[in-house]
């Protein structure tokens, strides 16, 4: 993978990744906040404000214009939200990357975010509210990490809650922004078939400005827990949706490629564990997923499914069961080296086109500010033993490690926590 990375003098890093097999460009701009940087009274700004940056700038005054403009080139664009970054982007054929350049750095630092949209956006949000809350399948992460980070910011959604909704005013997003979407703590990645010199200058010309400050320190979690935890939100629904998993590690651990492998062997795949176990011998389940996810300073791997209601306790005790295994007995080298094959194969598939490459660097030089290209990553997958496998999975899958979120019609906490042990 050939990238190059520039930092202007107020401190906003540049990432240009030409790419000769590819016809397309893609602009991605990433500010390193979200919602575990928000104060209790800002709950769900970092994700409302991402909605009001396409509502229109003194160049492009309103949505209909933006969207116009990028439609008209066939391109795609879109935004997302985390708990510790946000992203804008822009993909089109190359010819056009001067527009969604020029598109996505607009937005980004001339939006007006007007009380009128304001308003009138905080009704959308609210029904985006209220379809999350119609999909267990998604929603039980939020119930899970709140388990995991009770107390602490991170265990709050991203979407944030009816009241601080309605009540966000301009001078908040104004106020917020002033902390947090600063020079220092944003990333423009731009890939695919592009003129790294033209990138640069462009991005120069509207970024060199941009006012610089220390980026604000997150709180940090304190882990003490002591047993096996179950947080159940009850509600009416056709399946029970649970994840199932332990506290394990935070993104920059030097053990994080092997606890990668071992979620692949336990889940990651149609050929894993848990699928052959839960979904094709017994039939318990459609989806059955062991994955992971990590921060600056925790993580955790989790299995996710959705079963029927009378099937809950015995799919608990199948994942539990698959947990101790991987624990007592080492894998085998066959099965150790399909993981690491899998995972290469997935990556190199991954990317293929310009928004995947973008989104690989970006996201790694935001959240550890060192990017590893995917050769580097395969060596150090290369690396893990079948030792190491066993010696993570001890490490991790102990009672007081253990968490288990569910949505459903279920009220007996202490019932299902006996089943952790």
């Amino acid at each position: 993978m050939n990238y190059k990375k520039t930092t202007l003098k107020n401190g906003l890093r540049i990432l240009t990744a030409p790419m000769k097999d590819t016809q397309t460009a893609t602009v991605m701009i990433m500010v390193g906040t979200g919602s575990r940087y928000e104060e209790k009274n800002e709950a769900g700004i970092s994700h409302f404000l991402e909605h009001m940056m396409f509502k229109g700038t003194k160049k492009r005054p309103n949505t209909q214009v933006i969207a116009n403009e990028l439609d008209s080139i066939g391109g795609t664009f879109n935004a997302f939200t985390g708990k510790t970054k946000t992203g804008y982007y822009a993909k089109a054929d190359a010819k056009h990357l001067d527009t969604i350049l020029d598109v996505i750095m607009d937005i980004y630092m001339n939006s007006k975010i007007e009380n009128k949209e304001i308003k009138r956006e905080s009704g959308t949000i609210l029904q985006e509210l209220s379809m999350y809350e119609d999909l267990p399948m998604q929603s039980v992460d939020d119930v899970f990490e709140e388990l995991l980070y009770r107390g602490n910011k991170l265990g709050k959604p991203i979407i944030g809650n009816k009241k601080t909704i309605t009540s966000v005013r301009r001078k908040d997003f104004v106020n917020y922004m002033k902390k947090h979407y600063i020079a220092s703590n944003t990333v423009i990645c731009v890939a695919g078939k592009i003129s790294e010199k033209k990138v640069r200058s462009l991005a120069n010309k509207y970024f060199s400005k941009m006012k610089s400050a220390e980026k604000l320190e997150i709180e940090r979690v304190e882990e003490n827990q002591k047993k096996p935890a179950v947080k159940i939100k009850n509600k009416k629904t056709d399946q029970t949706h649970l994840n199932l998993g332990v506290r394990a590690l935070h993104n920059s651990h030097e053990d994080r490629f092997t606890l990668s492998l071992l979620a692949t062997i336990l889940g990651g795949n149609m050929s894993s564990r848990m699928f052959t176990n839960i979904r094709e011998r017994q039939g318990l389940a459609y989806y059955v997923r062991t994955e992971t996810e990590a921060y600056s300073d925790v993580g955790y791997l989790m299995t996710r499914c959705g079963v029927e209601h009378k099937n809950l306790t015995k799919t608990i005790e199948t994942i539990m069961k698959e947990y101790r295994k991987i624990v007592k007995n080492k894998v085998s080298e066959k099965e150790l080296q399909s993981a690491k094959d899998y995972i290469k194969g997935k990556s190199v598939m991954g990317l293929e086109s310009s928004d995947s490459v973008a989104s690989y660097l970006i996201d790694q030089e935001v959240s550890r500010k060192k990017i590893l290209t995917p050769e580097e990553i395969f060596k150090k997958l290369d690396k893990v033993t079948t030792h190491d496998i066993k010696r993570v999975a001890r490490e991790i899958f102990v009672p007081e490690k253990l968490n288990l979120a569910i949505i459903g019609p279920h009220r007996d906490n202490k019932k299902l926590e006996k089943l952790l042990y």
